[in-house]
C-alpha cells in the first residue's frame, strides 16, 4: 500500500489473474511506488499505457528492471514464467496500425508465461492475405481479432474459425470510424455468433478474457 493507491494482492489468488498497473494518468512518482508494492511478492508484474516520456522519468534502478516495450507502452517488472512449447492463442491483427493494440495483448499473455501466435497485417481490404492463413488461424482454440476502420474482420473471421473469438476494435481510422466507435460497433453487431467484444483499444482485456477462457477450459 502507498499514501495513493492500495494493491490489490490477492487478485492472482482469487481469480487467476494479478492487478497490471495502469500507469496513464499515474506521476512517475506513484508509478515507482506503487511498482516497488506490487513486485514485493516475487510475481511478475504488468505496466500498461507506459508512454516512453514517463518511462524515461521513472528512477534509473526500476528502469533497469523493467523489460519495456515502447510500441504497445508496456513494461513487465520481474523473470515471467517460461511460455509454453505450443501456442493455444492467435492475435491477428487487420493493419500495421494496429500493432500497438495487438501487442498490448501479445505482452499481457507474456506476462503469464502464454506463448501466442500473431498474424498481421490480413485486413479484408486485401481478404486474399486473411484467406490464405485461415487454415493457420483454425487450429488455436482462442483467436483475438484486432481491427479499426470498419472492423469487418471480425464478422468475416468469426464465421470462418471454430474457437472463442474476442473483437478487440481500435481506434484508427478516418472520420467516420469515430475513434473506433464504428469498429465496436460492427463488432457488436457482428453476424458471426458469440463473438465476443472488448472496449476500445483494450488489448490487455483482450487477453484477460483469453486467459479466463483457457482457464476454465483447464
Amino acid at each position: 500500500m502507498t499514501g495513493d493507491a492500495i494493491w490489490d494482492a490477492a487478485r492472482r489468488e482469487r481469480i487467476g489473474l494479478a492487478e497490471a498497473l495502469m500507469c496513464e494518468g499515474k506521476t512517475p512518482a506513484q508509478i515507482a511506488s506503487i511498482s516497488e508494492t506490487a513486485g514485493a511478492d516475487g510475481h511478475p508484474v504488468l505496466l500498461t499505457r507506459l508512454d516512453s516520456e514517463a518511462y524515461a522519468e521513472l528512477p534509473e534502478g526500476l528502469r533497469a528492471r523493467l523489460d519495456y516495450d515502447v510500441l504497445s507502452r508496456t513494461a513487465i517488472l520481474g523473470d515471467v514464467p517460461a511460455p509454453a512449447v505450443s501456442a493455444r492463442i492467435a492475435v491477428v491483427t487487420a493493419g500495421t496500425a494496429d500493432l500497438a493494440v495487438a501487442r498490448e495483448t501479445v505482452r499481457t499473455l507474456k506476462a503469464y508465461g502464454e506463448a501466442c501466435f500473431e498474424v498481421v497485417d490480413v485486413g479484408v481490404a486485401g481478404l486474399w492475405r486473411l484467406l490464405e492463413r485461415v487454415e493457420d488461424i483454425k487450429r488455436y482454440p482462442v483467436v483475438i481479432m484486432v481491427a479499426g476502420m470498419d472492423g469487418a474482420i471480425f464478422s468475416v473471421l468469426g464465421g470462418l474459425v471454430p474457437g472463442a473469438v474476442i473483437a478487440v476494435p481500435t481506434s484508427t481510422g478516418y472520420g467516420a470510424s469515430r475513434n473506433g466507435e464504428t469498429a465496436l460497433n460492427s463488432a457488436l453487431a457482428s453476424c458471426a455468433p458469440g463473438v465476443l467484444v472488448v472496449n476500445i483499444d483494450n488489448g490487455y482485456g483482450a487477453a484477460c478474457s483469453a486467459l479466463r477462457i483457457l482457464k476454465a477450459r483447464g
